[in-house]
């Protein structure tokens, strides 16, 4: 049964991996894969089913809970028109193409820290569109998208992977910070630069120029303030022996009631606070929370079958030594290029056998940039892909594959020198 359960999770993967060309969405795959893994352990009669179920379902819920009030507070800063704010505010300072790109890269670095980063690539690169044209904004969409996935591998809630690894215990939020900050800004730094040098012309000149305007009245400013804030909740709740994703809940409920209080108090024609809980929640990508729901109980059934230790003994031994950890995360990283992070990720919580929270910081900085160096190896190149016509696979290989892999180069050296400095 473990030879046919290994098949079968290749070829969802696969379909997975190739869903845009048999049009197939990766969620509806990830969830069968993962029902048609468990119902073939529980026809084997299987005994402990139900425990491995219920703590795979805990670890599960923990998660997702804390995407869907991510997810939630991310669309109210959409709807009270912060990333407005924030392109009217670029382009007011008019800048040529090689510092604006560099601006956009580094806010999208930090901004990826903060909430996650797809968010900051769909929003970076809108604004990237309004001012680069032709060969410059393919360069500009690149960037973002290596600038995006590194800074959202140094915080623990900047990406999903980091997430995952963090909601498990296998970091802190201050040790993936401060770990994992210096190889990720040198990641970015590297790669920004050698964007930079392939930019031409500044593509900007002949594009008409417009004046936009975006103001916000002081109660929506106090509403964004306290949605950013409530980023800063989890850490405070895993400080208190709570999970999480509670804080992100208390976030969603402190900023409801601010809502709330200002819709009633405030003349509507005065701002934008009108606003229903259930339109918002309307926009949340639930296809996303599917696929990750799938995965990871895809994932868990191999585990359960014994499938991941067998990969963890071949690809680490079974008394692993550092230098085995460090290739192997290295390695997997790399492979983030070809293969989804998430289902990686899931699957080196269970192969890497180490309780050094700055081995799996490597993990987490590998895994979370390593998919960089091809536009289908990550979530934001694959969205900066749709939203870039011209950004295509090919294009992307041209123009981004050499300071992604150089970057990354840079991240492990960095990595390694911390380690060695500090050990």
């Amino acid at each position: 049964m473990v030879l046919i359960a290994a098949l079968i999770f290749i070829g969802g993967y696969a379909l997975i991996t190739f869903e845009h060309h048999y049009k197939v969405n990766k969620s509806i795959t990830a969830t069968a894969l993962a029902a048609i893994l468990w119902g073939m352990i529980a026809l084997s009669g299987d005994t402990h089913i139900s425990e491995a179920l219920h703590e795979l379902s805990a670890e599960t819920f923990a998660l997702v809970v804390f995407l869907l009030a991510a997810m939630t507070l991310v669309e109210i800063l959409v709807h009270y028109r912060f990333f407005d704010l924030l392109r009217v505010r670029l382009f007011s300072l008019g800048l040529k193409d090689d510092m604006q790109m560099v601006l956009i890269s580094t806010i999208a670095f930090f901004l990826s820290a903060i909430i996650d980063n797809l968010t900051t690539t769909i929003v970076m690169v809108q604004i990237a569109r309004r001012f680069f044209k032709g060969k410059n904004l393919l360069i500009a969409a690149g960037a973002i998208v290596i600038a995006a996935n590194a800074g959202g591998a140094f915080s623990p809630i900047g990406d999903v992977t980091t997430i995952m690894l963090w909601l498990a215990g296998k970091f802190s939020a201050i040790e993936v910070m401060l770990w994992g900050f210096l190889p990720s800004a040198s990641l970015f730094l590297v790669s920004t630069f050698l964007f930079k040098r392939q930019l031409v012309r500044d593509s900007g000149d002949d594009a008409p120029q417009t004046f936009e305007t975006v103001s916000l009245s002081r109660s929506e400013k106090i509403v964004i303030a306290a949605t950013f804030a409530s980023f800063a909740l989890p850490p405070l709740a895993h400080l208190a022996h709570l999970p999480p994703f509670m804080g992100l809940l208390l976030g969603v409920g402190i900023v409801g009631l601010l809502i709330g209080f200002f819709a009633n108090t405030v003349s509507k024609h005065e701002s934008h606070l009108s606003l229903e809980i259930e339109k918002i929640m309307g926009k949340v990508d639930i296809t996303s929370l599917l696929f990750f729901i799938g995965i990871l109980f895809a994932v868990g059934a191999l585990g359960h079958l014994g499938i991941l230790a067998m990969i963890s003994s071949s690809l680490f031994g079974e008394a692993p030594e550092l230098w085995r950890l460090i290739f192997g995360s290295v390695f997997l990283g790399a492979f983030s290029a070809i293969l989804d992070n998430i289902p990686l990720t899931a699957a080196s919580m269970d192969i890497l056998t180490t309780s050094d929270p700055r081995i799996w910081v490597l993990l987490a900085l590998c895994v979370g940039t390593g998919g960089s160096m091809l536009v289908i190896g990550s979530a934001a190149g694959v969205v900066a892909m749709g939203m870039v016509k011209e950004l295509t696979f090919k294009s992307y290989l041209k123009i981004a594959t050499l300071p992604a892999a150089a970057g990354y180069a840079t991240a492990i050296v960095v990595w390694l020198v911390q380690y060695w400095m500090f050990s």
